[in-house]
């Protein structure tokens, strides 16, 4: 990540007002002069974390020191993921333990984005959700005061197909949240599908759609994108997504900060997911090349 030397750790995308195919896009390469003029041109960074920041539990070479860096330049700094499979209050505490200083209230996680959306929607509070994902979404529900089930509880239920069975579901579920799931079963996919099939109204809520993610240091791993198309297929439905490279987040956090799109940078490794959300919202942004992005693009171009 680091941009004192002439390298190719990073790749400047080219600012597009259009949400067209990120295979399009023009990148040119960071070098020490445009690294220091895009520094001075925002005042805030995001950052995705897988990929960008760390490999599972492995920091990514250089990131504590660009970190420290940007800070002391007086620049503020956040933290974009769609790895649901946390709540902001547990990625502070990741964070903690690899030696980085970053509060919760820099960290924005799709599992928050997902509760925020139902709160400002006003999701009834009547209502249950059901998870099909993990214990950061359970935890932001709960913190936003909704009634939730599902998540890894139902990852150790199974079951059995024989006649006369019946499979029944809670029909009080309004909205099914689907993220990565290190425990999808059979069961899970049936009670999602229900939900979203038999209940009236019921909403199909997407955190993310990532095909693969960077959950180790050695090799990428089927992301919730592989979750999110079980059930579009078992319920010939398409989600609501609330992660990258959807603006919501995006949204609530200029609202929050105030901070002009224009005056952000997108730090990501993903041109479908953190280069678009970036290239949408009207932010800068910066392609590194420590995670999912593999291929070197052909030409470099510089603006």
């Amino acid at each position: 990540m680091g941009s004192n030397s002439d390298n190719d750790n990073g790749f400047a995308a080219k600012p597009s007002s259009s949400s067209s195919s990120s295979s399009s896009q023009t990148l040119k390469p960071l070098t020490p002069h445009t690294a220091r003029s895009l520094v001075d041109s925002v005042d805030a960074f995001l950052f995705d974390c897988d990929g960008v920041i760390w490999k599972g539990d492995k920091l990514i070479e250089r990131v504590p020191e660009a970190l420290r860096t940007l800070r002391s330049m007086g620049k503020k700094l956040f933290f974009v993921t769609n790895n649901s499979t946390k709540s902001r209050k547990q990625y502070t505490k990741k964070f903690s333990t690899l030696g980085l200083e970053v509060s919760e209230e820099e960290v924005f996680s799709s599992s928050f984005a997902a509760a925020m959306f139902l709160k400002l929607n006003k999701f009834p509070r009547e209502k249950k959700v059901y998870v099909f994902g993990e214990e950061g979404i359970m935890e932001e529900l709960k913190l936003a005061g909704f009634e939730c089930l599902g998540g890894p509880e139902d990852g150790k239920k199974n079951i059995t197909l024989k006649s006369n069975y019946h499979f029944d579901h809670d029909k009080n579920v309004g909205a099914v949240i689907v993220g990565l799931d290190h425990h999808i079963n059979y069961y899970k996919i049936q009670y999602a599908t229900l939900c979203i099939r038999e209940n009236p109204g019921c909403l199909f809520i997407a955190t993310n759609r990532d095909a693969t993610g960077n959950l180790t240091d050695l090799q990428e791993w089927p992301g919730a994108g592989c979750m999110v198309a079980t059930v579009c297929a078992s319920t010939e439905k398409e989600p609501i997504v609330v992660g990258k490279p959807s603006t919501f987040m995006m949204d609530f956090l200029q609202e929050r900060f105030q901070i002009e799109t224009s005056r952000m940078c997108m730090v990501g490794d993903r041109l479908d997911t953190d280069i678009l959300f970036g290239q949408n919202a009207g932010c800068k942004t910066l392609l590194v090349l420590s995670g999912s992005f593999k291929q070197h693009p052909p030409k470099f171009l510089c603006e």
